[in-house]
């Protein structure tokens, strides 16, 4: 099912499409009224329209991810931290908006209701939206050995997922933060299993689409079994429904942005899709049905499209999806600075099948949290001026520009 129309005209109106338009119009205008008039005054109140066409100021992202984070269960320096951090952000007078790209703590600590729960208390200190896509550490990867002891519900992913939806997407079609923000869920407009995604979004503004993806990094869509153990037909389930949802929102969102007009795209999700971490390229190759979808998507809608994930900690400004690009990464000091890096995640991709020439593609790996305070927590300061032409950099690229900081 593809948006056939932009969506502004029936958010902002409310009411099905005239007589004089197509069939086919009209009953995909029927879906997304229908699944908005179901959440209590969602197409009426709020920060915003979720896709407002009409926006063209400069906006300013502060993008953040694998955070707070603790080499135990006992190492709470980065969580205690994060009040401070959270006021850095705030005190920053071009951000109005933020986002987390996952991992609300490592893999080396348990997976709890009263964690979650905690780290979404300290998030309404935020004064802007808060946009947030779940990572692997909270969720799928509740199971491993080293996350298993004392997580809830056995360590089971499926019920853990649940309660980050429940403390995380409490109002579907809202964002977080001190001031939510009125986004389109798949939730509200999605058919069949992809209605469960509440944590798939998209919203316009400053003519860029946005849309979050939950791409969790690590273990779910590569070799890792649960609970090392056989496959289950639950997870294999599982990882069919998500993949086939994630696929059909990116779709869904590239026709939006198409038939909007509008001047490019953000996709942010948790994977480093290209990043081995020490494996073999065997252990990424489930990635490749979204690897490939963004590529086409990319070159059909033939403008800027930009990429944020975590996962894989290092900062990273590079184009996997082309050979030869450049490439810079965080040296690990504590000064933020990057040096060159090696056209890696183009060969680790390559390896799995799949090698493309694609442009008009950047992304970022935000720095996440590792050590602290030798690794001071920090966010990508990203700019989008929809009059900006940059050239492509290792931080600039279309309308976007961005910086590391450290608050």
């Amino acid at each position: 099912m593809l948006f056939t129309r932009p969506l502004a005209d029936v958010l902002s109106l409310g009411r099905p499409l005239a007589s004089g338009d197509s069939m086919n119009r009209a009953v995909f205008t029927g879906l997304v009224v229908v699944g908005l008039l179901s959440v209590p005054g969602a197409a009426m109140a709020g920060n915003g329209t979720p896709v407002n066409t009409g926006s063209a100021n400069p906006l300013t992202l502060a993008v953040f991810g694998d955070a707070p984070y603790g080499a135990s269960n006992a190492d709470t320096a980065a969580f205690d931290a994060t009040p401070a951090f959270v006021d850095g952000v705030n005190r920053d007078p071009e951000v109005s908006l933020v986002a987390h790209v996952g991992d609300l703590h490592s893999g080396s600590q348990k997976c709890t209701v009263a964690y979650d729960q905690s780290v979404a208390d300290m998030w309404t200190a935020f004064k802007d939206p808060l946009i947030y896509t779940p990572g692997d550490n909270e969720w799928t990867d509740c199971q491993k050995n080293k996350e298993l002891p004392g997580s809830d519900f056995g360590g089971n992913p499926l019920p853990n997922l649940a309660a980050v939806r429940s403390i995380f997407f409490p109002r579907t079609g809202y964002t977080l933060g001190g001031r939510p923000k009125q986004v389109l869920s798949q939730a509200q407009v999605g058919t069949g299993t992809d209605v469960a995604y509440a944590e798939n979004v998209m919203w316009q503004q400053s003519q860029t689409l946005f849309v979050t993806l939950n791409i969790p990094g690590g273990s779910n869509n590569d070799a890792d079994n649960w609970f090392g153990q056989s496959r289950t037909q639950a997870q294999t389930d599982e990882i069919a429904q998500r993949t086939q949802a994630d696929l059909d929102w990116l779709s869904q969102a590239f026709a939006q942005a198409s038939a909007d007009g509008a001047g490019s795209v953000v996709i942010l999700e948790q994977a480093d899709m290209w990043d081995l971490d020490g494996k073999a390229p065997s252990h990424i190759a489930d990635y490749k049905p979204f690897i490939d979808a963004i590529a086409a998507n990319t070159m059909s809608f033939g403008k800027p499209v930009l990429l944020f994930n975590g996962d894989s900690h290092a900062y990273r400004s590079d184009n996997p999806l082309m050979p030869g690009a450049p490439c810079v990464v965080e040296t690990g000091a504590p000064d933020a600075s990057t040096k060159p890096c090696a056209d890696d995640a183009y060969a680790n991709q390559a390896a799995n099948g799949g090698a493309y020439d694609v442009p008009n593609f950047h992304r970022i790996v935000v720095h996440g949290g590792t050590t602290f305070p030798a690794q001071p927590l920090e966010y990508t300061r990203l700019t989008d001026d929809p009059w900006a032409f940059n050239p492509p950099s290792s931080s600039s690229f279309g309308p976007f520009s961005w910086e590391r900081v450290q608050p």
